[in-house]
């Protein structure tokens, strides 16, 4: 069964940008709802084309059902990166080494919130093997500090939409974006290694030196003061149909869960 007009499926528990999603996506004629457990409704579960908004976590019992293929950076994208783009030594390894750090660094997992990302004085506070696999990716970061932050709604090598998110390490959203962020994002985002739709945030050292903080899914992100519109325009993209994926994308397309009975 098709549907006349895409779908666009919210998580429980929206959030402000999931509510200025559901009203863009309606007043563009869209068919949007907010699921109201952590699953497909079944009156919706074969309507398509389909797209989704929501967590990893949404993204991993949703997807399936609805035929959509959410695009993710890849774990190691940031570690990949030329000192001159992240301004710091960043790399990505497996949770059983980095449980073995003896040092002070920033640790974080790529993209699902397995784990709090934060200075940890060393690796021993991370996750024991009774909680996360071993080879779990995480991402080691030397310690900076940003004095501003900047969220980039990214479709096809472009910045779409964007916003300050953040100042001195609080929150301060704004929609005023200086053109130096912009043109930062320009050399980040002429690095590739992107899918073609996705949300990568810059910063600003208190030294002026500007940076790359990390790169997201666009269907898990805040949109903070970015344009609703184009932020949707991203996010349909980010996770829409499988079968009408863009081959330069297959290869960013979030893996099914195995599932265990």
């Amino acid at each position: 069964m098709r549907a006349m007009t895409p779908l666009l499926l919210l998580a429980p528990r929206i959030n402000e940008t999931g509510l200025h999603l559901l009203t863009h996506a309606r007043r563009r004629g869209l068919r949007a709802h907010t699921a109201v457990r952590w699953e497909v409704p079944a009156e919706l579960a074969g309507l398509r084309p389909a797209h989704l908004y929501g967590g990893p976590l949404f993204a991993d019992v949703a997807a399936g059902a609805l035929g959509v293929a959410p695009l993710e950076p890849p774990a190691d994208w940031l570690a990949g990166l030329p000192h001159e783009l992240t301004a710091r030594q960043v790399t990505c390894v497996a949770l059983a080494e980095a449980r073995r750090l003896r040092r002070p660094a920033f640790l974080k997992p790529p993209t699902d919130k397995l784990f709090a990302a934060r200075v940890y004085p060393d690796g021993s506070g991370l996750p024991g093997p009774d909680a996360l696999d071993d080879d779990t990716p995480v991402l080691v970061s030397d310690i900076v500090a940003f004095a501003v932050e900047y969220r980039l709604f990214v479709l096809d090598g472009a910045v779409r939409a964007a916003s300050r998110y953040a100042a001195d390490g609080g929150l301060a959203v704004s929609p005023e974006v200086p053109p130096d962020a912009l043109a930062f994002a320009a050399d980040v985002l002429a690095a590739g290694g992107l899918p073609s739709a996705v949300v990568v945030d810059v910063g600003r050292l208190a030294d002026g030196t500007w940076a790359v903080v990390e790169a997201n899914p666009a269907w898990a992100s805040g949109g903070y003061a970015c344009d609703p519109e184009a932020v949707l325009d991203v996010v349909l993209r980010a996770a829409g149909p499988a079968d009408a994926l863009a081959p330069g994308d297959a290869a960013f397309a979030r893996a099914a869960p195995e599932v265990v009975r």
